[in-house]
């Protein structure tokens, strides 16, 4: 009798219907995200000198600064999103395919870094290169220049070079995932029929790793369109993105209806892109 006394709240609670078990984490995501999204649309079609509710659009989506702004962040999600599957694929193929003691270390690191902040990467190559870094120290003491040479990190150069860094692990992780669950005996094949390193490449691992570049690629290209922190960090006041162009307009103009309007551009890029890495996620088992 007792047990079955304890056993009535559990046959209750599962007689519950579906819905109701879902309300909770619903409620949740209404209060801490969907609300505060609501009000940004909800102020981009809002302009302060009372006009028509698409008038902030109108004029963002004339203004100069609003198509150099988002041209500046394509090309360089773009040109970073590049930078990354190439340069990733490389050290992904030496740390799988290349034996070399520490390899194993080395792609544990690799999980580490994805946890590290993106400042934290702009900072260290400030170190390095910056106006009064190691590089220009160095030229500076052996030349006795009043200043060294290296200054391309205030510009976009700089700001592609510090997302190719930060970013290149996002591609490394699912390719070494990929390069694990590759046949050994695929490639002990090819060796022995004669292919050269280069066509084994080209013909065995890259159609396997296909996948993979498409998924980590697919991420990079988000997470570069929404980044922040490396543009301001390297101090780079002629590159202008989208995220800087929000901060521009909400923190230093109070323009608040022109920032979210870009604020609501910029996140239907961002949810557009993000599906599409989920559909190619799915597809690489990613």
């Amino acid at each position: 009798m007792a047990e079955a006394t304890r056993g009535a709240p559990a046959t209750r609670l599962t007689r519950l219907p579906r819905g109701v078990w879902a309300l909770p984490p619903v409620a949740v995501l209404a209060l801490v995200f969907l609300y505060p999204l609501a009000l940004v649309v909800q102020q981009s079609l809002s302009p302060g000198n009372g006009g028509g509710a698409f008038d902030a659009y109108a004029s963002v989506f004339a203004s100069r600064g609003f198509r150099e702004a988002l041209g500046t962040t394509v090309w360089l999600a773009v040109g970073a999103t590049v930078g990354c599957l190439v340069l990733g694929f490389v050290l992904a193929l030496i740390i799988a395919f290349v034996p070399f003691p520490g390899a194993r270390a080395v792609a544990k690191f690799i999980d580490v870094f994805l946890s590290f902040p993106s400042f934290l990467v702009t900072l260290a190559l400030l170190f390095v290169y910056g106006t009064v870094g190691m590089a220009n120290g160095a030229w500076t003491g052996l030349t006795g220049a009043a200043e060294g040479p290296f200054h391309f990190l205030t510009t976009p150069w700089g700001v592609l070079l510090a997302e190719i860094t930060y970013f290149t692990p996002f591609v490394m992780r699912p390719l070494l995932a990929a390069f694990s669950q590759l046949e050994t005996a695929q490639l002990e094949v090819a060796a022995g029929l004669g292919a050269r390193p280069a066509r084994i490449v080209r013909q065995v691992i890259l159609p396997e790793a296909l996948p993979a570049l498409a998924a980590g690629g697919s991420l990079v290209l988000v997470m570069c369109l929404n980044e922040f922190g490396i543009v301001l960090f390297t101090g780079a006041k002629d590159v202008t993105t989208l995220p800087m162009l929000i901060y521009g307009k909400a923190i230093l103009e109070s323009d608040y209806p022109a920032a979210c309007v870009v604020a609501v551009v910029n996140i239907a890029i961002s949810v557009g892109l993000f599906g599409l890495y989920r559909v190619v996620g799915k597809r690489a088992g990613a």
